[in-house]
């Protein structure tokens, strides 16, 4: 009998969205909304742009090779440390790696979920939160319901939905949503009901918007020139700025 192996694949939708970001020093960064962020890259109190670039670079690498946030940490400190800079604490490299991360990868689906076969196969989208003691409330209150892929619903709350937050979106057939028993959702909603008791949910503070959406299908006549070459030249493959 053969031996079947299995190599990791790159996640190039995914990469080739990070590496399409502008770096931007605060003060530039500041000037955009919030959606036109998303096609930036800027990490607080670190102003030199050199360092934010390698920064950048650090992650870049870390999604193209399945590095760890451990692994992450340990390159940027050295960078950092090299060039008289404190190196950055477990929690900020923390988050740091897992927004950046977590909102590369969940614009890569958004981009494989929009095909127009999957589309066709796989028309019902299903929120999943993780359900543990580090999830906010708001975010479990949202997890296993289920509507249509262009439901607006998905404008506000596909994730990230905050800062280090770790939801995720499934695609689901029509068979696959009558086996499960779920129902078709059709409002977005403000207030929940939970075991918890009735809370109001909305995405944290800066991140209700569809990043997929803002990647893949923005009106970029209204970004600053410089921010809409870089994600141009993503769009034509030419890759990073």
């Amino acid at each position: 009998m053969p031996k079947i192996t299995f190599e990791p694949l790159a996640f190039d939708e995914a990469i080739k969205y990070f590496q399409a970001k502008l770096p931007l020093l605060a003060e530039e960064f500041a000037l955009l909304f919030d959606e036109a962020k998303l096609l930036a890259f800027n990490v607080a109190h670190i102003s030199s742009l050199d360092i934010l670039t390698a920064v950048h670079e650090e992650l870049g690498t870390a999604l193209e090779e399945g590095a760890t946030v451990r692994d992450f940490r340990k390159s940027v400190n050295g960078i950092l440390e090299a060039k008289g800079f404190e190196g950055l604490t477990p929690y900020r490299a923390d988050n740091i790696f897992r927004t950046n991360m977590q909102t590369a990868l969940q614009v890569g689906r958004y981009k494989q979920m929009t095909h127009p076969a999957v589309i066709q196969t796989r028309p019902y989208w299903m929120y999943v939160a993780v359900k543990d003691d580090r999830t906010r409330p708001e975010h479990w209150a949202m997890d296993g319901k289920v509507y249509p892929a262009d439901h607006p619903f998905w404008d506000t709350w596909y994730p990230p939905n905050g800062y280090r937050c770790r939801c995720t979106v499934v695609t689901l057939s029509a068979e696959e949503v009558e086996d499960m028993g779920k129902p078709i959702e059709e409002t977005v909603p403000t207030v929940v009901e939970t075991e918890r008791g009735v809370i109001r949910v909305a995405p944290d503070e800066g991140f209700a918007f569809n990043p997929g959406k803002v990647a893949w299908e923005a009106d970029l006549s209204k970004y600053p020139e410089e921010l809409r070459a870089a994600f141009e030249r993503m769009r034509k493959g030419e890759g990073p700025f």
